[in-house]
């Protein structure tokens, strides 16, 4: 066993991170937060979407959601009672390279939560009728995703970016996937994926690490031995999808390739988005949006990944606006690779250090911020060091990653009333005269 204890920044905490690895390779990481009577604990799953094979596509979230449906000590309804008997919450979530399963409780409720998620991780039956239930559960889910046109254009959107590849597929599944997935596929990418070398326990608040530990040798004991995996490399393609459906409003994503996580690039492409589509006072939200009144909604983001990344703008508008939004979003494409001033560079980053510091606020963001940083770059990042590397960016840096973002091959998706879109070449022509 190896123990690692950090200095906390003192500027916002007098406590100190802790981590410890287990014999079994099991990493468990504490961050104890003064004055404060709450704990949020979760379990981080190095593995899910990308980590899938076509066949299989939707067995991450299917999974996801069997581990809330009985244990050998639990049936479902008495997961859900002795969690909220104590006023707590338990939740999960798949994304493309993580499954979490996570829970907030009072602080003298942390061996509850710590019980629970051990016993759901360990412990699940996959009893056959409640598969069967849960995937007529998961179809709905899947049939409201597809009559949400501003979500589901997403993963047209993705798909068109990642053709053929695990990482562009949906994180639901198919329809046709999952009706057919059996119980056996269940368990097989549990066994593959969920051992203790692939995850990380995290808790924060008040939390005493030495006892955590201890909750986690005796819940977490019976992990699977997961076989050594790599996800096949994401290679972005870009490409163009559109579908014609009936609807009041086109919702248009634009996306280009973005930098990974460790990319020196990373926060100038954060800082850049801020200051395209990060607010009120963006560019695109005050030229779009309050000068044109072309949209309601206007926004750009940066999705970073372990090996890529994705740049995107989404909007939705009205047919006949259609026609004038694309050219005119182009046009702060273009720009913001060659005009950007210290002002706006300067609101950027306190946009962005104040959504860092914010985020510390909460002891789920601690935990969720905990486990990325160890499965992402293999260390715990000290806020000092993020806070300085965002003061650190120079104008010049903010528009040389606007321009290798924009001079990459776009990717479109548009959904809905989408013949006044223009096509991708005429984009691409656009964005590289």
């Amino acid at each position: 066993m190896t123990e690692h204890t950090l200095a906390a920044d003192t500027s916002t905490d007098p406590g100190a991170i802790r981590l410890t690895r287990l014999p079994s390779g099991l990493t468990v990481v504490s961050d104890t937060m003064a004055r404060v009577e709450t704990a949020s604990i979760g379990a981080y799953v190095h593995a899910g979407t990308r980590d899938e094979e076509a066949p299989e596509n939707g067995v991450s979230h299917f999974l996801e959601h069997m581990a809330f449906k009985g244990t050998a000590r639990r049936d479902a309804a008495s997961i859900a009672r002795e969690i909220e008997a104590v006023g707590g919450h338990l939740n999960a979530y798949t994304a493309r390279e993580t499954t979490a399963y996570y829970a907030k409780v009072l602080k003298e409720d942390l061996p509850l939560a710590a019980d629970i998620l051990g016993d759901i991780l360990t412990n699940s039956t996959f009893v056959p009728e409640e598969v069967e239930r849960e995937r007529g559960v998961i179809l709905q889910e899947i049939g409201q995703a597809n009559d949400t046109p501003d979500d589901i254009v997403f993963d047209h959107f993705q798909d068109t970016a990642f053709k053929d590849q695990p990482m562009g597929r949906p994180t639901l599944g198919p329809a046709e996937v999952i009706e057919k997935l059996p119980r056996e596929a269940l368990m097989g990418y549990m066994r593959r994926h969920y051992g203790p070398s692939r995850m990380v326990v995290a808790a924060a608040g008040a939390v005493n690490h030495d006892a955590l530990v201890e909750l986690v040798r005796q819940h977490f004991g019976n992990l699977p031995t997961a076989e050594q995996h790599a996800a096949e490399p994401a290679r972005y393609t870009g490409g163009e999808f559109r579908e014609e459906r009936d609807l009041d409003q086109v919702h248009l994503v634009l996306g280009f390739p973005g930098p990974a996580y460790g990319d020196p690039m990373h926060y100038p492409t954060m800082l850049m988005s801020t200051i395209l589509g990060g607010g009120m006072s963006s560019r695109l939200f005050q030229e779009i949006r309050e000068r044109r009144g072309l949209v309601y909604s206007v926004y750009s983001f940066h999705s970073p990944y372990r090996d890529g990344g994705l740049f995107t703008v989404y909007a939705g508008t009205g047919e006949e606006q259609a026609a004038e939004l694309m050219p005119a979003t182009l046009e702060e494409l273009r720009r913001v690779q060659h005009d950007v001033t210290e002002e706006e560079l300067a609101r950027a980053k306190a946009q962005l250090r104040a959504s860092v510091l914010m985020s510390l606020e909460s002891t789920g963001s601690r935990c969720e911020q905990l486990a990325r940083q160890l499965q992402v770059h293999g260390r715990i990042i000290p806020v000092e060091e993020t806070k300085a590397k965002i003061a650190a960016v120079t104008v010049e840096q903010v528009q040389a990653a606007a321009a290798r973002a924009f001079r990459g091959a776009p990717t479109l998706a548009a959904l809905g009333p989408a013949g006044r879109v223009p096509r991708l070449p005429e984009i691409a022509e656009k964005l590289a005269a």
